[in-house]
């Protein structure tokens, strides 16, 4: 007889299925006008190869598919060089994927996770603590509303921070390398930090050498780039521009 089934964590997909809904619909759309319209074939093939491919990058992020959204996340904390005592910053936590992992890895650490939470991903404060719950750090992090432009923290009080494909996305700060610098604000001096980000993408970030250099230029001690979007583990299909293929990592010592 089986026993009961075991609650696991939920820490989503980022490639939604509404995201894959939303194109298919409009390809079939125009598939269906292409009976009348000749030409509305052509927006249909756009459409539905543009759903199948967010479908295939939905698999390959799965743990089914590979699992490859869970081993680019380890990257950050593959490069975050840290003894794990005192007091750590996760910004963006999403639904906590990294917030949790950075908990359990280092189990005498206080975490904190901070997010948004927006209605454009399928993210939430109530899933981060459930699923902290679940995976037993429930009482080592706390997770609290905030953005990353903004962070409600004094100047240099965490041991560590870490962020994960999350300062791209922050929509009230246009100057994105603005967002690194309030990332490395709340940083202690002598403290460790690995941000992941589309930092290959030149109209978010410029030249990569000319961050490296301007980052220093902040009184940063050591920093650390990597291209990690060669990654052996990420496909050659998901290596597009629009998708994997400008990740890079920026790791290091304040």
């Amino acid at each position: 007889m089986e026993g009961p089934m075991t609650a696991k964590p939920d820490y989503g997909n980022w490639v939604s299925k509404r995201l894959i809904f939303a194109p298919s619909m409009i390809g079939l759309i125009f598939f269906g006008l292409a009976f009348w319209i000749w030409f509305s074939s052509i927006p249909a093939g756009l459409f539905l190869l543009g759903s199948a491919y967010l479908a295939y990058a939905r698999y390959r992020f799965s743990s089914q598919g590979g699992n490859v959204q869970d081993q680019i996340r380890a990257l950050v904390l593959a490069h975050l060089d840290w003894n794990g005592k005192g007091l750590a910053l996760d910004i963006g936590c999403g639904n906590a994927a990294l917030t949790i992992h950075l908990a359990r890895k280092y189990a005498g650490a206080q975490v904190i996770g901070i997010d948004d939470w927006g209605s454009r991903w399928e993210y939430s404060k109530i899933r981060c603590e459930r699923n902290a719950k679940v995976e037993g750090v429930d009482e080592q992090v706390i997770f609290q509303k905030a953005s990353a432009s903004a962070l409600p923290f004094k100047d240099n009080c965490f041991d560590a921070v870490v962020s994960n494909l999350v300062f791209h996305e922050v929509s009230d700060e246009g100057d994105k390398r603005a967002v690194i610098r309030e990332a490395l604000r709340v940083v202690k001096k002598g403290g460790k930090f690995a941000f992941q980000d589309l930092f290959l993408a030149k109209r978010l970030y410029g030249n990569t050498e000319d961050l490296v250099r301007t980052i220093r230029s902040w009184g940063i001690t050591e920093v650390e780039f990597v291209e990690t979007r060669n990654a052996t583990f990420i496909p050659t299909m998901l290596r597009l521009p629009f998708m994997l293929g400008t990740i890079g990592l920026i790791a290091g010592k304040k």
